[in-house]
């Protein structure tokens, strides 16, 4: 019995490794079956595919309304996930203090707890929606697009240009949420290493634009960023991206562009 996965098409199935034989021969890895744990929580198949399905879908169908009451009020609207500490609320303070006078600009604000990135987000011009996770949401670790939908009510939509969904800080369950989006963007901060696109594909290939973020850190840091575009590449191939300092606000010029031509 195998874990489950989502495909770009919508499909769900698991992988299941009961049907065939693993040879592990010269000194191969093999798992200690201690350390791999009790999988027979996995046993009901079946079922667990049709629920995932179900919740998917309707996912996708409140994503739908999501993205019908956005394009009827001519809002672009931007995905913007990242792993938590990453520096995605100081990237929109810069954003926000930049595109004042330029963009009507909306902030969906997805955390698990606190309103503390919110706050930080006041005095820029911009409507701010909170949504805390912890609150009737299960401590979900991603917003959805119901989430996103019960957010709509803290926003004017035909007041505002562009919506910034920050989601919640996490590398994985956030890119499999279609939550009605225009497009999904990220900021991936250099001290967590050029790694993350092979370890965290399903989050990098889902995003058109990759902001590099704390590009200040390079000179006390091992990054080596060859080999992270290569990783990247191999994952998403052609994805845009652009190096920047949220801390100091450089490199931004890029951002600002790309939002403004959504």
């Amino acid at each position: 019995m195998g874990r489950f996965h989502r495909h770009d098409d919508g499909s769900v199935h698991s992988h299941d490794h009961g049907d065939h034989a693993h040879h592990h021969d010269h000194g191969e890895y093999v798992a200690d079956p201690e350390v791999i744990g009790d999988h027979s929580g996995y046993d009901t198949e079946k079922e667990r595919i049709e629920i995932l399905e179900d919740i998917y879908a309707e996912n996708d169908h409140l994503a739908a309304h999501n993205r019908q009451a956005f394009a009827e009020n001519n809002v672009k609207v931007v995905n913007l996930m990242s792993s938590p500490g990453s520096g995605k609320t100081t990237l929109l303070e810069h954003t926000l203090a930049r595109l004042q006078g330029q963009l009507r600009v909306g902030i969906i604000e997805g955390d698990i707890e606190t309103p503390l990135d919110a706050e930080r987000l006041n005095g820029y011009g911009a409507q701010i929606s909170l949504l805390n996770t912890g609150h009737g949401f299960g401590g979900e670790c991603h917003l959805d697009a119901p989430m996103v939908h019960h957010t709509l009510d803290g926003l004017d939509l035909s007041q505002l240009d562009l919506v910034i969904i920050e989601n919640v800080g996490n590398l994985v369950c956030p890119a499999e949420f279609d939550v009605g989006e225009n497009a999904k963007a990220m900021v991936f901060s250099i001290t967590e290493g050029e790694d993350k696109p092979l370890k965290y594909p399903v989050m990098f290939r889902s995003v058109e634009i990759v902001l590099v973020n704390k590009m200040d850190l390079a000179p006390y840091l091992q990054f080596d960023m060859d080999k992270f575009r290569g990783y990247l590449e191999q994952v998403n191939p052609g994805v845009k991206v652009i190096e920047i300092s949220a801390l100091n606000g450089e490199g931004l010029d890029p951002w600002i562009e790309w939002l403004e031509l959504l």
